[in-house]
Formats: C-alpha cells, structure tokens, sequence
C-alpha cells in the first residue's frame, strides 16, 4: 500500500514541508506553522489544490 502525503507552505514565513494528512488537522481546524507560529485554517497551508484534496480524503 502506499502512503499518502500532502505538501504544506507556510503563507507567513515561506517554510515548505511533507507529512501525512492523518498527521494534520482537519481542513477547517486551526493549524500552526512549526518554524514561525503562524495559525491559519489547515488549508491554507495546502501547496496546491491537488494537496487539499488529499487532506480531505482522510478526513
């Protein structure tokens, strides 16, 4: 089986990363930034479309 994995970037500070969506709230929940603290809605910080659609899924 493969994993899933969405890409996040940070709209404050830039930082980019990978993680799971089971590892990320839900979509509309709060989410902070690991290097800068910045809280926005989870998807927010989705890179792309495609990455939203992931954390759905899981959700």
């Amino acid at each position: 089986m493969v994993e899933a994995f969405v890409r996040l970037l940070c709209p404050e500070c830039g930082k980019d990363w990978e993680t799971t969506p089971n590892e990320l709230p839900a979509h509309r929940d709060n989410f902070s930034c690991q290097a800068c603290g910045a809280t926005r809605r989870t998807a927010e910080f989705m890179r792309t479309e495609r990455d939203l659609q992931t954390l759905k899924q899981f959700e």
